[in-house]
C-alpha cells in the first residue's frame, strides 16, 4: 500500500493535496452522477454517512464498499460515521444508551464492553472510523447539544471513561476520535446553529473542558474533532476551528498531539455564512487542522476543493502545511490500515448479545440522567 507523498509543487499534486483535506457526505442511500464526479475529480480522503444514507446494514456495508473502490488505491478511504449512543446514532438495529449511561454505571470494564461491542458493529457496517466518544463535560445543564452525549459531570470521570472507550475502541481495529475540542461542554448554544462562546479563564478550562482530551491524548486516539466555538481566554476573534492559538499551541504543542485533527462539519450555521470559506480555510489549515468534514452540499465541496487548491497556489506556506497533513493522515492509514483485522460479518449488527449489553447498561445507567 504506497502512501508516500513527495513535496512536489505541480498543479496535480496541489489537486491531490487538496482533494486529501476533505471528508465528504452524499445526499441519498447511493452516489450519484455528480457527486461521482467530484470524487473523480478531487479523490477526497473520505466519506461521512448519515441516517439519510441508511437503509439498513447489508446496504451500509455495500455503499462504503462502493464509495472505498471509488477513490486512489494508494490513499484508502476514511469510512467514517457518528455512532455514538443515545441521540446520535446512524445505524439503529440496537438502541445504544447515550454515553451518559455508560458514564452513570461508572464501571470502566463495561465501558470498555460497551465500546467493543459498538466498535465490532461499526466495522461489521464497513467503517474504519467512528466520530466518538464526546470528551465534552457537560458543566452546563443548559447546553442544548450536548448534554448526555457526555459521559458526565465531574472532568476526572470523564477522562477515565474517554480513556478506557479509546483504548477499547482502537483494541478493536476502529479509529476513535475525541470531540469537540477544546469542549463543547459549558456552551448555551447549538453550533450547529449558531455560533457558541464561552467565557472562562485558563485556570478553570485547565481543570475542567481540557481534562478529558489530555486522556484521549494520552490514550492514543487517532483523531481529534474541533469546535465551532470561540473561547475569548485564548482567541476573541475565530472558533476553535480557526485558531492556531488553540489547535497548534494548546492541542499540539501543550497537550503533545501529534496525529489527526478534524473540523466539525462546515455545514454548521457557527461558521458557514459567518466567515468566508477561503478565510475560514486559510486559518485552519495554519491552525493545523488536517481534514475538513463537509457532510452533504456538493457546490461547498467544490468551493472547498478549490479555495484549497488555490491557497497552494497563492502562499508557499499552504504548500508546506498540505504537506504536514498529509504526513499525518499517511500515518493514521499506516497505524489502522496496514494490519487491520477482518471485519466482523455484517450479521454482528443487532445481535441479541448486543441488545441485551445495551439494555442492561441503560437500566444501570439510567439513561438520559444527569
Amino acid at each position: 500500500m504506497p502512501m508516500a507523498y513527495g513535496e512536489q509543487t505541480t498543479l496535480a499534486e496541489r489537486k491531490r493535496r487538496a482533494g486529501q483535506r476533505l471528508v465528504v457526505g452524499l445526499a441519498g442511500a447511493s452516489p450519484d452522477p455528480g457527486f461521482r464526479a467530484f470524487v473523480e475529480a478531487a479523490s477526497p480522503a473520505g466519506f461521512i454517512l448519515f441516517k439519510r444514507n441508511v437503509e439498513e446494514p447489508a446496504q451500509v456495508r455495500e455503499l462504503n464498499r462502493e464509495l472505498a473502490s471509488m477513490v486512489r488505491p494508494d490513499s484508502p478511504a476514511l469510512l467514517s460515521v457518528d455512532q455514538e449512543g443515545g441521540r446520535v446514532q446512524r445505524v439503529r438495529e440496537v438502541r445504544w444508551p447515550p454515553l451518559r449511561s455508560v458514564g452513570n454505571v461508572n464501571h470502566l470494564p463495561s465501558t470498555q464492553q460497551f465500546a467493543r461491542a459498538l466498535a465490532d458493529e461499526v466495522r461489521a457496517l464497513g467503517f474504519n472510523l467512528n466520530y466518538a466518544p464526546c470528551a465534552d463535560v457537560d458543566s452546563n445543564p443548559a447546553n442544548p447539544v450536548i448534554g448526555d452525549r457526555s459521559f458526565g459531570r465531574d472532568p476526572q470521570s470523564v477522562a477515565r471513561h474517554v480513556a478506557a472507550y479509546v483504548r477499547a475502541t482502537q483494541a478493536r481495529g476502529l479509529i476513535a476520535c475525541a470531540k469537540h475540542f477544546p469542549g463543547h461542554g459549558d456552551t448555551n448554544v447549538d453550533s450547529h446553529l449558531d455560533l457558541p462562546i464561552v467565557e472562562k479563564e485558563w485556570p478553570e478550562l485547565e481543570r475542567t473542558e481540557l481534562v478529558p482530551f489530555k486522556a484521549a491524548v494520552q490514550a492514543g486516539v487517532g483523531v481529534v474533532m474541533t469546535a465551532h466555538v470561540v473561547f475569548p481566554e485564548f482567541d476573541e476573534q475565530v472558533p476553535a476551528t480557526m485558531s492556531r492559538r488553540i489547535l497548534h499551541g494548546l492541542l499540539r504543542e501543550q497537550l503533545g498531539y501529534q496525529g489527526v485533527v478534524i473540523s466539525d462539519d462546515l455545514e454548521m450555521k457557527a461558521v458557514r455564512g459567518r466567515y468566508e470559506l477561503e478565510h475560514q480555510l486559510d486559518l485552519a489549515c495554519r491552525a493545523t487542522v488536517d481534514l475538513f468534514c463537509i457532510s452533504e452540499s456538493l457546490d461547498l465541496c467544490w468551493e472547498a476543493f478549490e479555495t484549497l487548491v488555490r491557497l497552494q497556489e497563492t502562499d508557499k506556506a499552504h504548500d508546506a502545511v498540505a504537506i504536514d497533513s498529509l504526513a499525518r493522515l499517511q500515518a493514521l492509514r499506516e497505524r489502522f490500515f496496514l494490519e487491520a483485522p477482518p471485519a466482523p460479518p455484517v450479521s454482528l449488527v443487532g445481535t441479541l448479545d448486543h441488545k441485551a449489553l445495551a439494555e442492561t447498561l441503560r437500566r444501570r445507567g439510567g439513561e438520559g440522567n444527569a
